[in-house]
């Protein structure tokens, strides 16, 4: 478990101590003002210069600020721990300790038990019976609350003798405390969920929709990272496990999953302190795991938090984190060949670039690459980054109104980008920010929207699916989610957009 005191210098957000670390997402230090934990690594940006910082803590951290948070200073490795639920239980009473007395038979008082029909040979004597009823109150008094056994980290396997959980009858969404609203409104609730349901909860994992199943993989809850794959139907909003075949990879989380041709590419990730520069390929027709064979070839460094569109056959892969520092170079691995042909290829951009970032956001709308915010382990970003595909040129837009946000999602629906949650350098979020994608807008737009959104929280995954965008798992600092919950979007939140329409930068 990490120790966050003054010779850390950077938050947990890409490296980790060890492989059940609760906070390797944990958020990063944004400015001077707030508390820098131990992140990318004890390096500062000038690592090139040999310079080491070992500021001090502020004694005026928010206490739901992810900069500093007691998980950070727990002795526990879980992202939910509590301590009241670790600390020692108080001593007996006087009078639980008289019960528990051997000498004792029976607490003064105690009423007179109704003869027992039984011959006396089958009944229990009364002094073996209060000796058992003491032993209990004094075992159940003495102990501490624990949780059940935490499955192993390193193959991602569940408690043995855990059922999986099955609900056989969905969950219709209710809230009294919830207004009404016109259907052309946007409208918040929570998916009516039922089927294999995950035995998991869920964060910094990947949702990949296919048809109309979403393929969720990997990520981490408070025990440790998961390997396994979850199938949701959009459609009848059943959760399903199937069994998958081939080279599986390991537990992972914060990678990137981009859908080429039915087949789901898995680029790095990693668990605990281990980063990956590893590619796996999900053919989703056959639930086949594949990895591609790239020699001696170069490829990215290990890296987590990154992230990657697909742009004529090739995947983009910017940015992230590789334990050490923030990274902001640009990568691209060839799709449109066969497995055994595919190679990564490093671009060289024009341009300034973006400053080197992970937990950001990126979405291809034409031939341009939309980066939105991230953190480099110290700041908070609310800037916006355009990349020209063809041209290589980066272009930053000039913002009217700036938010920051990292470990956020950015969907693109019609001519905005749906940005939802995330971190803004002080509190988890659930607002929804519209960005408008305009040819002379570029900027954020206010939208009325109703009903019970989800709760604040990053590291989650939003999709959208037959005009709705569903909102998966999540993180808020203290508790991972497994819950699902849907925007519908209503005819009148999106189709008078332009529907047809370019970035230029």
């Amino acid at each position: 478990m990490a120790v966050v005191g003054p010779s850390r210098d950077l938050s947990l957000l890409f490296s980790d101590v060890d492989d059940d670390d609760d906070e390797a997402e944990s958020i990063m230090g944004a400015d001077a003002a707030m508390s820098r934990t131990s992140s990318y690594s004890d390096v500062h940006d000038d690592v090139g210069r040999g310079s080491i910082s070992t500021p001090t803590l502020p004694s005026n951290v928010h206490p739901r600020s992810p900069y500093l948070h007691p998980t950070h200073q727990a002795t526990a490795s879980t992202s939910t721990f509590n301590a009241s639920q670790y600390a020692t239980a108080p001593a007996p009473s006087a009078a639980a300790a008289a019960v528990s007395s051997p000498t004792t038979i029976s607490a003064p008082g105690t009423p007179r038990a109704t003869a027992s029909r039984k011959p006396s040979s089958l009944r229990p004597s009364a002094d073996r019976q209060a000796r058992v009823a003491s032993d209990t109150a004094s075992i159940s008094a003495a102990a501490p609350k624990r949780r059940p056994a935490s499955p192993s980290a390193k193959d991602g396997k569940y408690p043995k003798g855990k059922e999986q959980r099955i609900r056989l009858t969905p969950r219709l969404p209710h809230a009294d405390d919830v207004e009404s609203a016109p259907a052309t409104n946007m409208y918040w609730s929570k998916a009516p969920v039922h089927g294999t349901l995950p035995m998991r909860n869920m964060r910094a994992h990947t949702v990949t929709l296919v048809d109309s199943v979403a393929w969720l993989f990997g990520g981490c809850d408070d025990k440790g990272c998961w390997k396994d794959v979850y199938c949701f139907d959009t459609e009848t909003m059943q959760w399903s496990h199937p069994e998958m075949l081939g080279d599986i990879p390991p537990p992972c989380r914060a990678h990137t999953a981009t859908l080429v041709d039915r087949k789901i590419v898995i680029f790095g990730g990693g668990q605990g302190p281990v980063y990956y520069d590893t590619t796996y390929i999900l053919d989703t027709t056959t639930r086949r795991w594949i990895v591609p064979n790239f020699g001696e070839k170069e490829r990215p460094a290990p890296r987590r938090a990154h992230t990657a569109v697909l742009y004529q056959n090739k995947i983009w892969v910017f940015g992230g984190g590789n334990g050490l520092t923030a990274l902001n170079d640009l990568w691209t691995l060839d799709v449109g060949v066969p497995i055994d042909r595919m190679r990564w290829e490093q671009v060289r951009t024009r341009g300034e670039p973006p400053a080197p970032r992970g937990y950001h956001t990126a979405n291809l709308v034409g031939n341009v690459m939309i980066v939105i915010g991230g953190s480099d382990g110290r700041e908070c970003f609310s800037d916006v980054w355009c990349l020209n595909l063809d041209s290589l040129i980066w272009t930053r837009i000039n913002l009217q109104v700036a938010h920051r946000r990292l470990s956020h999602t950015s969907t693109q629906v019609g001519s905005y980008l749906f940005i939802v949650g995330g971190h803004d350098g002080s509190a988890y979020s659930s607002d929804i920010l519209l960005y408008n994608l305009g040819t002379f807008s570029l900027q954020y737009e206010p939208r009325v929207i109703r009903g019970k959104p989800p709760s604040p929280r990053g590291y989650h995954v939003t999709i959208i699916a037959d005009s709705r965008l569903f909102v998966f798992g999540g993180f808020n600092g203290h508790d991972v989610f497994d819950d699902v919950h849907i925007l519908d979007l209503a005819g009148a939140a999106y189709l008078p957009q332009v529907m047809s329409f370019r970035v230029d930068v």
